[in-house]
């Protein structure tokens, strides 16, 4: 198994925001069902919430072959946004879903990138990465093999 996260190399974006944006598409499969309140509990403490517990669900192969394995991330370089979007059109091809086994990662443009396109409340952002849950080999495979190491 590996966690497959292709990046856009037309942004040029600095080493941090590349990493930034890697580790953004790296943790999506596990924060967006969280930031969606997805088996997420308050810890109270005489009345008032001190924390809370996130229940995570994985299924058998991505905790045994991934997390307690050989935790394996490919990182690929998409020339444009055209070719970053191929990637998702191919995932859906095979059958995979976005915000669940996928995930389009957008920068707030706060520091160092223009926006490309704006939210419904005129906030601007750019997609820089697609990130995807740990696949089988085979899956991961069928969609990098048409990018280039980063």
């Amino acid at each position: 198994m590996r966690q497959l996260i292709i990046a856009r190399k037309d942004l040029q974006m600095s080493p941090g925001k590349l990493a930034a944006q890697c580790c953004h598409a790296s943790l999506a499969f596990l924060t967006d069902p969280i930031g969606m309140g997805q088996g997420v509990e308050p810890i109270e403490k005489n009345g008032e919430i001190t924390g809370y517990r996130a229940e995570i669900m994985l299924d058998k192969a991505t905790y045994e072959e991934w997390f307690d394995g050989s935790f394996t991330k490919t990182i690929c370089g998409a020339k444009n946004r055209n070719q970053l979007l191929k990637a998702k059109t191919i995932a859906e091809e095979l059958g995979l879903v976005e915000n669940k086994d996928f995930f389009l990662i957008r920068d707030a443009c706060h520091t160092e990138l223009e926006s490309e396109e704006f939210d419904e409340n005129g906030e601007g952002m750019t997609l820089t990465c697609i990130g995807f849950r740990p696949l089988p080999d085979e899956i991961a495979h069928q969609i990098s093999h048409k990018f280039h190491l980063y």
